[in-house]
């Protein structure tokens, strides 16, 4: 086993670079960290996490086996607001539940299709 500090980047290609970066700013605040006129790294203020959106016409909105990736509420009773956030941005809400009480949780697609997550995690003692 290899130690890591964790996942530490997700790459998209995306066809509208600019709409692609204010639907996650719009809905999440990711804020640009660097950019280059077909490509731009995000970042989720006070995290160390990256999105990475470069602008292409291959396989934009396909997965290549990857279902769907997601973001982390810090508050339950956010999952409203997000997800009148994701449908102003531009986003289509899929389904949303709870995968168990207080853990509620939105699927939705992005502007280019791409299957994302918000949800709420009850805190535990330790990590799953």
């Amino acid at each position: 086993m290899v130690k890591t500090l964790g996942l530490t980047h997700l790459a998209l290609t995306v066809s509208d670079l600019n709409r692609s970066f204010q639907f996650y700013h719009d809905v999440f605040g990711m804020l640009a960290v660097y950019r280059e006129p077909r490509f731009l790294q995000a970042q989720t203020p006070g995290a160390r996490d990256v999105l990475v959106l470069e602008e292409g016409d291959d396989e934009v909105g396909k997965s290549g086996g990857i279902k769907h990736f997601g973001f982390r509420l810090t508050d339950p009773r956010d999952i409203d607001k997000a997800a009148a956030a994701i449908e102003k941005a531009g986003g289509k809400i899929k389904h949303r539940g709870e995968f168990v009480p207080g853990e509620p949780y939105v699927f939705f697609s992005d502007p280019d299709g791409y299957e994302v997550e918000v949800w709420y995690e009850l805190p535990t003692d330790s990590v799953r």
